[in-house]
This record gives structure tokens, C-alpha cells and sequence, in this order.
């Protein structure tokens, strides 16, 4: 069983925390299966990378760079079309001065 969204988020949020990075949720969608976008950023290398959550044929949920840019508006506009055609969609933004995700999940970069 999946956990819902909301508490998803919230543990994401309190490991970050935990590690020393500051996290928020940006946009808040649907607590109970709203798709969610990572944006993380790095202030002392002026760069940010955002992961979306994504399902291989065998099921097997990991996280991939849907923009490979690492330039922060270019995350913002790409996230601001998502909501627009998925309303429910989360995005948790986590600032870290090693740019660490805290995504416990298998991660593509």
C-alpha cells in the first residue's frame, strides 16, 4: 500500500530538515494521490535540478530530471505547465548547500 501524497511530503520534508536543508511545499495538490515535483536547490553553485516520480514496465517507481536545464526558471515554468494540466500536482522545493534530494527512491540523473 502506498502512502497518501500528503504524508509522502511530509516525511520528504522532515528528512531534508533532518539533514540541514530548509523545505517547503510550493504548491500543494490533491492529499491523496497528487503527482509530485522535487525542485532542489543549490545556492552556493547557483544551480537547481527538479525530479519528477515516474514507473518502469515492471512497476518499479524511481525519479528522473524531466528538464535537464539547471537554470531555476526554466524548473519554475516547467512546473507551472504541469499544474496547469495536472491541477493536483505537489511541488516541494528543498534548498541545500550540498544540493542533496533526500529521495529515498532510485534516482536517474
Amino acid at each position: 500500500m502506498l502512502l497518501s501524497t500528503d504524508i509522502w511530503v511530509a516525511a520528504l520534508i522532515r528528512r531534508a530538515e533532518l539533514g540541514g536543508a530548509f523545505a517547503t511545499v510550493g504548491r500543494k495538490g490533491d492529499a491523496r494521490a497528487g503527482a509530485v515535483l522535487v525542485k532542489v536547490v543549490d545556492r552556493r553553485e547557483g544551480t537547481a535540478r527538479l525530479f519528477s516520480e515516474a514507473t518502469r514496465g515492471d512497476g518499479e517507481r524511481f525519479w528522473m530530471q524531466p528538464v535537464r536545464s539547471t537554470f531555476e526558471p526554466d524548473l519554475d515554468a516547467y512546473a507551472e505547465r504541469a499544474a496547469r494540466i495536472d491541477p493536483d500536482i505537489w511541488v516541494v522545493e528543498i534548498e541545500d548547500r550540498d544540493g542533496r534530494h533526500f529521495l529515498t527512491e532510485p534516482v536517474e540523473t
